[in-house]
């Protein structure tokens, strides 16, 4: 027994990552469990504490949360207004989260934002997940968790996972019908699809449909599609089941479209169909316009670690774009980036759904050594794994010293220790360690993670306009004011302060809201004082300049100062 200590101590000296690589490899399981606890680091920083972010993820939020006020689960309203733009089921999934935080008794659960991204947080997760699942179609165990590590770490699923919003869950849901449909490719000719296959690709499609409607039949139609032309023949398609899987889509989805369409009397669709979806494609929503190559560009940095990485395959798809797998992938991402690209609206997350079959074809140039500093320019080229982090410390070091007078502190060391492995990692890709600078990417997106969304978001006060506001509405020594702001409309605001947020028009409105009586406050922008305090004068009331708010609206591009004033107090 003596001697046994000694020789234990001497393995365990000698047990080597590549040994616990292979230990972890042997196992579907262990995998996930490390893709979990990778996508975790990357999703949770500031997960709780990152303020509503405007516009659209407080418009979910609160249309889900009066959902709950009225107990009306078919229609969606923002305050009066109709929201009639998406299908109703990131509504459900946001108020059952908060529904569960509130009988485990979570405070203020109906304000608290975290509670509304649970969906997403969760939507991300499955999509790391779902793409390990479809990329074992296309690759072995090593290469699968490479492909889904880069989603884990791609920035823009990082900052979606933080937000109440669709796009998080649609994509895994679309990562589910992708993956479903490569087997059905790849195995064509082989039998029959397993049911876990089956039930993943239809349960995708049902729940991507109740989500955002027909993007997932976009993203499945426009693949199958190509394919089909490829093949002269869709009968590989009917290994999918498609009459039992549409008739099961249908009895999941049609209930809430017949329910939205009688108690809506037909506006849900025409707004949904005629303004939202086409108006994306004509000219009606031109805030969000860009031109053509707007993603292609966005893609270096919304797709970062493995962007640049992605961007050297590129040669490599094209050489062998005839291999089935190569060409499922292509036939994936190239119809409906194309389509989104002339497109007129144009937001960096659309393209989301593409990037499993983007990291999956760069994970097979890797393999095959085609991806390496032996390519042109690619050492040049790999500047880009540094570039980002570096450039997010210096920029957001440089918004917090202009609009709040001081640095990041919190947040600066985990920033600049993530542009120095970065830095590590280009290193590595220069003197031909290509996978190790993978990993070296996955750690400088953990550390970009902590530093960005941890620390610095908090230090950045004056970003945080509405949550001040809200605050100011809390504090009164009154309970339950009625609360209206003049000048400052953010959805934020609405959700913070209660649905009953009153949006004023002019200074006259503002005094005559304080007039009503009771315990009231009006938020007034600088801009509108002149007019609301000589129609107080005229009214002869002297309302009490409780406090002053100002920082920097980032949707308007204005720095805005805001007088807080109460009457009944």
């Amino acid at each position: 027994m003596d001697g046994f200590v000694p020789q234990q101590r001497l393995s365990l000296r000698h047990f080597s990552a590549a040994q616990l690589t292979n230990i972890v490899e042997r196992s579907h399981f262990r995998l996930c469990l490390v893709l979990v606890l990778l996508s975790l680091a990357c999703f949770l920083p500031g997960f709780t504490s990152l303020q509503p972010m405007d516009r659209d993820e407080p418009r979910y939020a609160q249309a889900s949360k009066q959902m709950l006020e009225t107990g009306d689960l078919v229609d969606i309203r923002f305050q009066d207004e109709a929201r009639h733009k998406k299908p109703v089921g990131i509504y459900w999934m946001q108020s059952t989260a908060v529904a569960i935080g509130q009988a485990l008794g979570v405070p203020e659960a109906r304000t608290t934002i975290a509670l509304y991204r649970i969906p997403s947080l969760l939507g991300a997760l499955a999509t790391v997940l779902l793409t390990y699942w479809a990329s074992l179609a296309f690759l072995g165990r090593r290469g699968a968790f490479l492909a889904a590590a880069f989603m884990a770490t791609s920035v823009i699923l990082m900052v979606e996972a933080r937000l109440a919003k669709t796009d998080a869950a649609l994509t895994a849901c679309a990562v589910a019908v992708m993956g479903g449909l490569a087997r059905a490719y790849l195995s064509r000719g082989a039998g029959v699809l397993p049911r876990r296959t089956l039930g993943i690709f239809w349960l995708g499609f049902a729940a991507g449909i109740l989500i955002k409607g027909p993007l997932v039949l976009m993203f499945a139609g426009l693949t199958a599609a190509v394919l089909s032309y490829r093949e002269r023949s869709a009968r590989w398609l009917l290994t999918l089941k498609p009459k039992i899987g549409l008739v099961a889509t249908l009895i999941i989805v049609l209930p809430w479209f017949v329910a939205i369409a009688i108690k809506s009397g037909g506006a849900f669709y025409s707004a949904s169909v005629g303004h939202d979806m086409l108006g994306k494609v004509g000219t009606a929503q031109t805030y969000h316009w860009a031109p053509p190559g707007f993603y292609l560009l966005s893609f270096f940095a919304t797709f970062w670690p493995g962007a640049i990485f992605a961007a050297i395959a590129v040669p490599f798809a094209w050489i062998h774009r005839r291999e089935e797998p190569i060409a499922f992938a292509l036939a994936w991402i190239v119809p409906s980036w194309v389509v989104f690209e002339l497109v007129p609206t144009k937001l960096p997350h659309y393209t989301m759904p593409l990037l499993p079959a983007v990291a999956i074809i760069t994970v097979i140039a890797i393999f095959r050594h085609f991806v390496g500093p032996h390519r042109p320019a690619a050492k040049l080229a790999t500047i880009l794994i540094p570039f980002i982090p570096i450039g997010l410390t210096v920029g957001l070091s440089a918004v917090a010293w202009t609009f709040d007078g001081a640095l990041p502190y919190r947040g600066l060391p985990f920033m600049i220790a993530s542009s120095l492995v970065a830095l590590y990692g280009w290193r590595l890709f220069a003197t031909g360690k290509v996978v190790p600078s993978l990993w070296a990417g996955f750690a400088a997106a953990i550390f970009l993670s902590i530093g960005v969304f941890g620390f610095t978001q908090l230090d950045l006060r004056s970003l945080k306009l509405s949550p001040r506001l809200a605050e100011v509405a809390r504090n009164l020594s009154c309970a339950n004011p009625k609360v209206a702001t003049l000048g400052y409309r953010e959805p934020s605001l609405v959700f913070l302060t209660g649905t009953g947020l009153e949006m004023l028009e002019t200074g006259e409105e503002a005094s005559a809201f304080l007039k009503g009586g009771g315990c009231r406050l009006v938020f007034v922008e600088k801009r509108f004082e002149e007019a609301f305090r000589t129609e107080n004068q005229r009214l002869g009331q002297q309302p009490t300049l409780s406090t002053r708010v100002t920082g920097f609206n980032i949707n308007s591009g204005r720095r805005l100062d805001i007088g807080a004033y109460a009457s009944g107090s």
